[in-house]
């Protein structure tokens, strides 16, 4: 998606270890119109999956989600990572970690908006372990639904998350692949170039 790869380009920031900055457009201020094209191409790349909901996470996937949701007409769930006195009970909790906080969550979702045979699509900000879009895929499985397929806006295909979440049997998209980020350098995975197993 070359709007995004020019964004990531322009305004991305290489903090090291492993680390992309892209607080200017996608997870702290928000270029609303590259998030509709986000949505546009998510939508397309998953066009015929029959999507009854997109679930993300706070809060970084709420912006990509939304407008996706947008484009295919169904309703946007977000896991909660903060505890809610509105949402104590008949709840699906997961834990995961965060690679770039360093840290884990429980995330939690209301059991009413999940229905069996639902058809989910997961929407994420980044893709560097898989452990959000896995915990996201364990929520949509225990209530009896299935994923649609799980779409990342940034993968960093050096980490393993991709290749775990396609040996689980996922789907994934990814809008843009970063092979590595070396010496303050971004360096993308091109289209034909196989991953490293």
């Amino acid at each position: 998606m070359d709007l995004l790869r020019r964004k990531v380009v322009d305004e991305g920031i290489v903090l090291g270890q492993g680390v992309l900055k892209v607080d200017s457009f996608l997870n702290h201020q928000m270029d609303p119109v590259l998030m509709r094209e986000i949505g546009r191409e998510f939508t397309r790349r998953f066009e015929g999956e029959e999507i009854t909901k997109v679930l993300t996470i706070e809060s970084s996937g709420i912006a990509p989600g939304i407008m996706t949701a947008l484009e295919l007409d169904v309703p946007l769930i977000f896991a909660r990572k903060q505890k809610s006195l509105t949402l104590t009970e008949d709840i699906y909790v997961e834990k995961v970690y965060s690679f770039t906080k360093k840290e884990s969550n429980e995330i939690t979702v209301s059991k009413k908006f999940i229905a069996p045979g639902e058809r989910v699509l997961i929407v994420d900000d980044f893709l560097a372990n898989g452990e959000a879009a896995f915990g996201l895929a364990r929520i949509v499985e225990q209530a009896g639904g299935s994923v649609a397929g799980i779409g990342i806006v940034i993968e960093k295909s050096f980490q393993p998350g991709y290749r775990l979440l396609q040996e689980a049997g996922y789907r994934v998209e990814s809008l843009v692949r970063i092979a590595s980020l070396t010496d303050g350098q971004i360096a993308f995975v091109e289209d034909d170039e196989v991953l490293p197993g």
